[in-house]
C-alpha cells in the first residue's frame, strides 16, 4: 500500500485534525505575524527512523517541497521537507503536521525493525486491526511504508474465525461451515492440537497460531506440515519475533507496532524568506 493521498479516509482524518486544532482560527499567530509576511518550513529527523507521511504535507499547504518518499531511512539531522508559503498559515498547522508525520514515522520506523529481526527467514510480518480509531488507514499505510504485509483491513474483506467466534459457534467446524458460502480464504485461530485437526479437516487455508512458546509453536507448525498456512500471533515482540521466525511460520502478526509505536523526533524551523 502507498501512501494515497486521494483515499477518503486520509482527507477526512487531516480535515478533522484541522478542525480539532484550528477551529475557528489560530489566534496567536494572527496577531503575531503580517498578513503578508512569507516564510519557510523546515522539517528536519532530529532520530534515525524511517519515515512516513511525508506526502500529507501536500494537503495541508500548497505544494511542498519534498525531499523523500514514505519508506525512506533517515539518519539524525536529514532533512525531510521545506515548506513555502504564507507565514502564518505554516505557523497554524505546524502541529498538525507534526502530529501526523511523529505518530506515522514512528509506526512506520517500528515496523522496519519487525521486519529487519526476521531477515533471511522467509517469514512476512504483518500489522492487524489494533489501530487509533480513525487513523486505521493512515497506521497500515506506515507500517507498509516501513516493510509490513498489510493483514485486513476490517471486517469486511477477510475471514478469520477466532477463539470467540468458535466457541460461540459451537466449534470450529461449525464456524468454518458457516463461512464457507462467501466464498473467502478461510483463516481460523487454533490453540490445541484437537483444533489444529479439525480446522485442517474442515479445509482451513491458513491457522493463527495464538499465545504459544516459539517451541510450542514449532512442533505445531511440523505437526501442520504445510497443510496449511501458518501464522503466529500473540505476545510477539522486537525481542522474540527472531524466535518465532525460526519456528518456520508463513507470517508473523504484532499488534504492537501500531498499538504501542513511538512517535519520533522530528523538528520544524519556521523562517522568514
Amino acid at each position: 500500500m502507498t501512501f494515497d493521498i486521494t483515499h477518503p479516509d486520509v482527507q477526512r482524518a487531516v480535515t478533522f485534525a484541522l478542525e480539532e486544532d484550528v477551529r475557528s482560527g489560530d489566534i496567536t499567530s494572527d496577531a503575531t505575524i503580517p498578513a503578508g509576511l512569507e516564510a519557510e518550513a523546515i522539517f528536519v529527523a532530529r532520530q534515525d527512523m524511517t519515515v512516513a507521511g511525508v506526502e500529507l504535507l501536500e494537503l495541508l499547504y500548497n505544494a511542498p517541497l519534498l525531499n523523500v518518499s514514505s519508506g525512506n531511512c533517515l539518519r539524525a539531522g536529514d532533512q525531510i521537507a521545506i515548506v513555502r508559503g504564507p507565514a502564518r498559515l505554516l505557523l497554524t498547522r505546524e502541529r498538525v503536521a507534526l502530529n501526523f508525520l511523529q505518530r506515522l514515522s514512528g509506526v512506520a520506523t517500528l515496523a522496519a525493525q519487525f521486519v529487519d529481526a526476521v531477515a533471511d527467514t522467509g517469514v512476512r510480518i504483518l500489522d492487524t486491526r489494533k489501530t487509533t480509531p480513525g487513523l486505521r488507514v493512515l497506521e497500515k499505510m506506515a507500517a507498509a511504508a516501513g516493510g509490513v504485509v498489510n493483514h485486513r483491513m476490517g471486517l469486511w474483506d477477510a475471514v478469520l474465525i477466532k477463539n470467540n467466534h468458535i466457541r460461540l459457534a459451537g466449534g470450529v467446524r461449525a464456524a468454518v461451515q458457516r463461512v464457507q458460502a462467501l466464498g473467502k480464504p478461510i483463516e481460523v485461530e487454533v490453540r490445541t492440537r484437537p483444533e489444529i485437526e479439525e480446522a485442517l479437516t474442515c479445509g482451513a487455508g491458513r491457522l493463527l497460531l495464538d499465545n504459544l512458546t516459539p517451541v510450542q509453536a514449532a512442533d505445531e507448525i511440523r505437526f501442520i506440515a504445510h497443510r496449511a498456512e501458518v501464522e503466529i500471533s500473540g505476545g510477539v515482540t522486537l525481542a522474540n519475533v527472531r524466535a518465532y521466525a525460526e519456528a518456520g511460520p508463513d507470517f508473523i502478526s504484532s499488534g504492537s507496532i501500531t498499538h504501542s509505536a513511538t512517535a519520533v523526533d522530528i523538528n520544524c524551523g519556521i523562517y522568514e524568506i
